[in-house]
């Protein structure tokens, strides 16, 4: 059987991976990529955050990327009974970036990946893991491909971008439910006709349906826009008739959206996503490190997604470098820790969002400027900036704010 050597294997051909890969071979070790499935491919995960554009841009991706054209997005809106919350990134606290993308993920990720290659990172599609056995810190990576037929390769270290293919977590046991309740998402993507006369397509919009459903709405550069609602499974089981039937008829009832969708045409029949949060206790081990979805992946609410994957990915991707030239790694210190510190201000967002203290917040009558733009920076992605204290104190501090304002709105109506 054909067995390949290299220094790195890179298990996914999502942003994380190639992030990871592109980096690495830029160091100049020898890369490969397995994929499980064919690109391009869909995928949720559509609308990004500027704090992924320092990622792409290490990576050297953001020539490709401006020159495909993909709509740019400039803030986040946020919509309950009439009231709106826009959010605008050159006005967030932390320095960084203040614009970024909304991509539809299969055109995204191929040309990533296809970027990847031209750089000289090989990337093997429907390559499926079945087995992995480490000798220490060096590993042999059994690979089927599409027809069964098996092949070997022997990395030094492996990075698992897999997403929610979760690869090595699946292999070797480690997987554990999240902290988060499940929820289920219905979507389609829809041909936006009437986009104009009632939205600016340069941002994302989260519209409050009910008390913990929301809606998404995301437009494309193409004319098409991203429509999506997320709640507890028991919202969706009160719906009737085809995944069609259910969606139109969630359009009809939201006001905020129901004049500019009506009898649109679907791109694609309605998809449905669940009970999508997992985890594991350990993000790396000897001769592995896992980044992206594989981590953790929490919810679209923030679109923190492509985030996390891409900073996790450059942030051991740097770790990798320093491994195979023979210095010691703190795992848990210089990644573990920091990759938490990522996910956990994101989670406690994400639980606000749900227990309606962030609707307390976004829809008071008089918010601050300055709270505003902190608040901002997590929007943007900047969940590592300790600086900010909606970053520094994430659960605690909301829940001060969301309590002082409804005092104040109580006292001063």
């Amino acid at each position: 059987m054909k067995t390949e050597k290299v220094d790195v294997l890179v298990i996914g051909a999502g942003p994380s991976g190639t992030v990871a890969a592109s980096i690495i071979h830029q160091a100049g070790y020898s890369v490969k990529i397995v994929e499980k499935l064919k690109f391009p491919r869909f995928v949720i995960g559509e609308s990004l955050l500027p704090r992924c554009m320092d990622a792409l841009d290490e990576a050297k991706f953001l020539p490709a990327l401006q020159e495909w054209g993909f709509q740019k997005k400039f803030g986040a809106k946020f919509v309950k009974s009439g009231s709106i919350c826009d959010f605008t990134f050159e006005e967030q606290h932390t320095p960084g970036w203040n614009w970024t993308w909304q991509v539809q993920r299969a055109d995204f990720d191929k040309l990533l990946a296809d970027t990847a290659e031209s750089m000289g990172v090989p990337v093997q599609y429907e390559s499926t893991v079945t087995n992995i056995q480490f000798e220490g810190e060096n590993s042999t990576t059994t690979i089927a491909d599409k027809d069964g037929n098996e092949s070997f390769i022997e990395a030094r270290f492996i990075v698992d971008g897999s997403g929610y293919g979760r690869v090595i977590p699946k292999l070797f046991g480690l997987d554990k439910p999240s902290q988060l309740q499940p929820r289920k998402a219905l979507f389609a993507h829809i041909k936006d006709a009437r986009r104009t006369q009632f939205d600016e397509p340069n941002r994302i919009t989260a519209i409050v349906h009910k008390p913990g459903i929301w809606i998404w709405v995301i437009p494309f550069a193409d004319g098409t826009t991203s429509v999506g609602y997320v709640g507890e499974h028991a919202f969706f089981s009160s719906l009737s008739g085809t995944n069609e039937e259910q969606f139109r008829t969630l359009l009809d009832a939201e006001p905020y959206i129901q004049q500019r969708f009506k009898d649109s045409e679907l791109v694609f029949d309605p998809k449905i996503l669940e009970s999508w949060s997992s985890t594991t206790d350990k993000f790396y081990g000897n001769g592995y490190v896992l980044t992206g979805n594989v981590t953790e992946f929490l919810d679209p609410i923030f679109s923190s997604g492509v985030t996390l994957a891409t900073v996790s990915s450059q942030t051991a991707a740097k770790l990798v470098i320093r491994k195979l030239r023979g210095e010691e790694i703190d795992w848990e210190k210089e990644y573990m820790e920091p990759t938490m510190q990522g996910v956990n201000v994101f989670r406690s967002y994400v639980n606000a969002w749900y227990e309606g203290t962030l609707d307390t917040i976004f829809f008071s009558k008089n918010p601050d400027p300055n709270i505003k733009h902190q608040i901002c920076s997590v929007l943007a992605g900047y969940v590592w900036d300790q600086s900010n204290p909606y970053v520094k104190n994430h659960h605690n501090g909301l829940e001060r704010l969301a309590r002082f304002i409804e005092f104040s709105e109580k006292t001063n109506p």
